[in-house]
């Protein structure tokens, strides 16, 4: 094998991928479109170009490609017709790494709170735990240091899964499926193909925690070898299902029966639940760890994430709401006088599901960034709409307009990008101005 690797994209897992492959021994190429910068954490040993992709980087026994960069751009393409084999970050980490299980989670909405209490689970039953992926960090900064005791709870996008065809987890999940990405994967046939890698390779000794409400994922459970465990907010002969404020497990001669303490709201983070009790019972924790570790357990950051009461109203921070499902997950966690921050950067979906939700819920809709004409082209009509172009300008509109008893959420339903570095910028900056009211 050549002692060349290529790594195109020097975002978080591209940096993490090339540190990983000098430490291996490796001379590492790395390619970024972006402008000339210092790049933090890069190791000094990895030769660097940016402002585009050139054939140097076809110099390479192997090329790691950043998640998110298309698989069809020019450079790929030679690379390609040279058979230089093409991977992602986290088969190369996978590659380096050593383990007992791998716990794969993926879904359009919920992946993240399902990843973070899994984890939580898996680690107060088993000390050797990482939490890796599209949370936490790249698998590639901590593979040379696991061990073939080490548990690995993993979140996973439609843009990394699409690069692994040939993954295979002990445990997959698969949350829910609704449109998403289609600036990147163009069809809705493309993105279930990508999501659908996550229990494809699995074999008849593994598990794939399957949601049994969701049409999507019901129907394409028939495709993986492995054994189907469903989760459902209705009584199941056989799985994990919700019961008058009950989990039972029903996979055995007896059901188990638990009853946390439930911190987090919504009846979506009921269903969040049920995943990671399926997945870390499939894991061999025990009953009464999971019950513990849920009744700890008080949600993510940027997930309808509770941040002060002003004027006698709560105000939510939901910035991990960048699509128009899970605005619609979070507008349906409160009951009516809601006023909702939503608008960013467009991702190619309709807003229009959203419009009977807000006729019954919404009192007014503050509008930021570029979406804000295709948003009010879609749900005219439903609410009271103010644009007011950015998140400082939205938030002292709503100070404006609250009364005591009112939500203030903001819940995008739309990308950050346009405005912000990520969600969790946007999310902050939104804390901050409201902790300041």
């Amino acid at each position: 094998m050549s002692k060349k690797i290529g790594v195109l994209g020097l975002g978080k897992s591209g940096v993490a991928a090339a540190n990983l492959a000098v430490k291996l021994g490796y001379d590492v190429f790395a390619s970024d479109s972006g402008k000339k910068r210092e790049i933090a954490g890069l190791n000094k040993k990895v030769k660097t170009e940016f402002g585009g992709h050139t054939d140097k980087i076809l110099d390479s026994g192997i090329i790691i490609k950043s998640p998110g960069i298309h698989s069809d751009i020019p450079i790929l393409k030679k690379a390609k017709k040279r058979k230089i084999k093409v991977i992602s970050e986290l088969e190369f980490s996978l590659n380096n790494s050593k383990y007992k299980k791998i716990i794969a989670i993926t879904g359009t909405n919920g992946k993240t709170t399902v990843t973070d209490l899994t984890s939580k689970i898996i680690k107060a039953a088993h000390k050797d735990s990482i939490v890796a992926g599209n949370i936490g960090f790249p698998l590639a900064d901590k593979s040379l240091k696991t061990t073939k005791n080490t548990y690995i709870t993993m979140e996973l996008s439609s843009y990394q899964l699409e690069d692994m065809p040939e993954f295979r987890p002990d445990i997959s999940v698969l949350l829910n499926i609704t449109p998403d990405h289609l600036e990147h994967h163009k069809t809705m046939a493309k993105y279930i193909k990508a999501k659908e890698n996550i229990f494809i390779n699995q074999k008849s000794k593994d598990y794939a925690v399957i949601n049994a409400d969701d049409k999507i994922c019901r129907k394409i459970a028939s495709k993986t070898s492995a054994k189907v465990i469903f989760f459902s907010k209705n009584k199941l002969k056989k799985g994990v299902y919700y019961d008058n404020g009950s989990f039972v497990i029903a996979l055995g001669k007896k059901k188990v029966i638990l009853k946390p303490k439930v911190n987090i709201v919504g009846m979506h983070n009921i269903e969040n639940i049920m995943a990671a009790i399926a997945a870390s019972y499939c894991a061999g924790v025990k009953p009464a760890v999971i019950e513990k570790v849920i009744s700890n357990y008080k949600g993510v950051e940027h997930r309808i994430e509770f941040v002060k009461k002003v004027k006698g109203a709560d105000f939510y921070n939901d910035s991990k709401s960048t699509n128009v499902d899970s605005t619609r997950v979070a507008l349906e966690s409160f009951g009516k006088n809601i006023l909702l921050i939503m608008g960013g950067l467009d991702k190619g979906s309709s807003y229009k599901p959203l419009k009977n939700l807000l006729k019954e819920r919404v009192k007014a809709v503050f509008l930021i960034g570029s979406a804000s004409e295709k948003i009010k082209k879609d749900l005219g009509g439903s609410a009271a709409f103010y644009d007011c172009q950015n998140i400082n300008n939205a938030v002292n509109k709503a100070l404006a307009t609250v009364k005591s008893g009112d939500i203030v959420l903001l819940s995008p339903a739309c990308a950050s990008f346009d405005q912000f570095d990520n969600f969790e910028q946007r999310g902050r900056i939104f804390k901050e101005l409201v902790c300041k009211l």
